[in-house]
């Protein structure tokens, strides 16, 4: 299917609605990583910013959690990492939090 052809203006409007998601999207992305919300909190929004973050962005954003943690969490949750937010079932929003829970608990060994 063809993209239909946007006159300049449609094109600017288009434009700034983008980069309007991408500041909501990094706003919540940071929120996160400071601590300022949760996981179970970013699973439970029903906004658009939300529901339109992937789960990878959105699981390497919590604290002490990077690119090869993500990946294992994902992993055991079975979820794709092209996966969205809102694209995401309820035993998987389950596992995710238990398995973000699990990566986080701080260890015994000493």
């Amino acid at each position: 299917m063809a993209l239909p052809t946007l006159s300049a203006e449609q094109r600017q409007v288009a434009l700034a609605k983008a980069r309007q998601a991408r500041i909501a999207r990094s706003a919540l992305l940071a929120d996160l990583k400071a601590s300022s919300i949760t996981l179970a909190y970013v699973l439970a929004r029903e906004d658009d910013t939300a529901r339109r973050t992937k789960v990878a962005q959105v699981v390497r954003a919590l604290p002490g959690v990077g690119q090869a943690r993500a990946t294992a969490i994902m992993e055991r949750a079975g979820i794709s990492p092209e996966r969205r937010v809102g694209g995401l079932g309820t035993r998987q929003r389950e596992q995710l939090l238990a398995g973000s829970a699990s990566q986080r608990a701080p260890s015994s060994a000493g």
